[in-house]
C-alpha cells in the first residue's frame, strides 16, 4: 500500500491538525502529505474498487488521485460547505471514472455498472455539475438554495455518497431521495444561471 513507502518523522502531534491544514502545510513539507495518505488510503481503495471491480486499476487511481490532489494544492481553499473530504473524493471519483471509461474502451463494450455506482455518476442533466468542489461560483450557488437541498447535492455530487447511503443516513426513503435530488438539482442550475448572468 502507498502509505507502507511513505514515511515521516515529527513530534509534532499531528492528529490535532485538520486535513486542510496538512495539505497546506504539505507544500513545504512534503513528508506531511504521507499523513493524508494514511487517512485517507483505505476507503479511497474501497471507493475505486467498487467502481472498478480491480484490485490492480484501484491501487493506480488512488495514486492517481493523490498526486492531483498534490499537485493541485493550490486549487484547495477552506470553503464553508466544502471540505478537505469532499474536495479530495471529487478528485478520487473522476480519475476512478476516467478509468473506467477507459478500460471500457480497451474491452470493446461498454461494462455493465452497479446500480449504486451508476447512482455516482453525474446524469445529462447535472453536467453543470462537473467541476462542483473546484470553482467557487458553485459554492455560492449552493449557499443560495435552501440548506437541505443544498445538503443532498453535497452528500451526493461532492462527497460520493450513493442515494441508498443519502436515504439511510437522512432518514428517508430511496425514491424520496431521488425526488428531493432531483429538484435541488433544477434550484441549484437555477441559482447558478441567475449569478452568471447577473
Amino acid at each position: 500500500m502507498l502509505a507502507d513507502i511513505m514515511s515521516f518523522s515529527t513530534t509534532e502531534d499531528l492528529g490535532a491538525l485538520s486535513d486542510g491544514e496538512i495539505l497546506s502545510r504539505s507544500v513545504k513539507e512534503h513528508e506531511l502529505f504521507a499523513v493524508l495518505v494514511r487517512r485517507y488510503e483505505a476507503p479511497f481503495l474501497r471507493r475505486a474498487r467498487l467502481i472498478l471491480k480491480s484490485p490492480e486499476d484501484a491501487e493506480e487511481v488512488v495514486q492517481d488521485a493523490f498526486t492531483k490532489m498534490y499537485l493541485y494544492v493550490d486549487k484547495y481553499s477552506e470553503q464553508e460547505g466544502a471540505t478537505f473530504s469532499s474536495w479530495a473524493y471529487t478528485i478520487l471519483n473522476r480519475v476512478a471514472y476516467t478509468k473506467y471509461r477507459v478500460k471500457s474502451i480497451e474491452r470493446g463494450r461498454r461494462a455493465e455498472l452497479l446500480p449504486e455506482v451508476y447512482e455516482m455518476l453525474p446524469d445529462s442533466r447535472a453536467e453543470f455539475l462537473e467541476d462542483l468542489s473546484l470553482k467557487s461560483e458553485v459554492l455560492a450557488a449552493l449557499s443560495k438554495i435552501p440548506e437541505t437541498a443544498a445538503r443532498l447535492l453535497r452528500l451526493q455530487f461532492i462527497e460520493g455518497k450513493t442515494q441508498e447511503e443519502i436515504a439511510s443516513s437522512e432518514r428517508l426513503s430511496v425514491p424520496a431521495v431521488k425526488t428531493r435530488i432531483h429538484r435541488a438539482k433544477k434550484l441549484f442550475k437555477d441559482a447558478y444561471d441567475k449569478q452568471r448572468y447577473e
